[in-house]
């Protein structure tokens, strides 16, 4: 630092210069620097420290991590192992259940039954015939033969006729009983002459003969 000099005074000569007295440092920015330095120091330590509970926090879950990768990989193969038993298989040592013999039925086979019969289809004359025929024989006794020949007599054809007496259901022994009734009723005959009667009628010997017991 330069002392400013006085004007009206002569510089001293080189020589002879007084000699300034040392300054004094002051001590507080040591001390200050110090502290710092002091600070400095513990933070680094410090941060030491920290990055050492860091690694250490990191590397422990990975170290936690593989133990679960030893134990996979080891409790299969001990799992795998059958354990050995000392109680015997109850269900080999269980007996087979015994087979029961089924005996089939035997099949009972139900009677065929025969389709119904077909009727054919009439014609409008044949229709007309059996409506007469039905008609006569419900008025009175008649033969097959002269029911036949009174069916013609009205007009009809012999197959129509025919078609028409054989279509309704007559017992021809009381047709011929009921004639030699009505002709006992009307003239008295005997009973040679009754059979003859019912002969010409058209019934068969057998009819005739039946009805003519029937009537006596």
């Amino acid at each position: 630092m330069t002392v400013p000099q006085n004007p009206s005074f002569p510089p001293p000569p080189p020589g002879d210069q007084p000699e300034t007295p040392a300054k004094k440092r002051k001590k507080w920015p040591w001390i200050a620097g110090a502290t710092v330095v002091v600070f400095i120091l513990a933070a680094a330590v410090g941060g030491g420290d920290k990055e050492k509970d860091v690694t250490a926090t990191a590397s422990a879950p990975s170290s936690q991590a593989t133990t679960p990768g030893v134990t996979a990989a080891h409790t299969p193969a001990i799992s795998a192992a059958p354990a050995p038993s000392s109680i015997p298989s109850l269900t080999s040592a269980a007996p087979a259940p015994a087979v029961v013999p089924v005996t089939a039925k035997p099949q009972i086979s139900s009677p065929a039954v025969a389709p119904a019969p077909v009727r054919p289809q009439i014609s409008s004359s044949q229709r007309n015939a059996v409506r007469s025929a039905q008609q006569y024989i419900d008025m009175s006794p008649f033969s097959r033969s002269g029911l036949i020949e009174q069916l013609e007599y009205e007009g009809f054809s012999t197959a129509d006729a025919t078609y028409a007496v054989d279509s309704l259901t007559v017992d021809w022994n009381e047709q011929a009983a009921l004639s030699a009734q009505q002709y006992l009723e009307m003239t008295p005959f005997s009973k040679s002459g009754l059979i003859e009667q019912l002969e010409y009628e058209g019934f068969t010997s057998a009819q005739a003969e039946y009805g003519a017991n029937a009537a006596y």
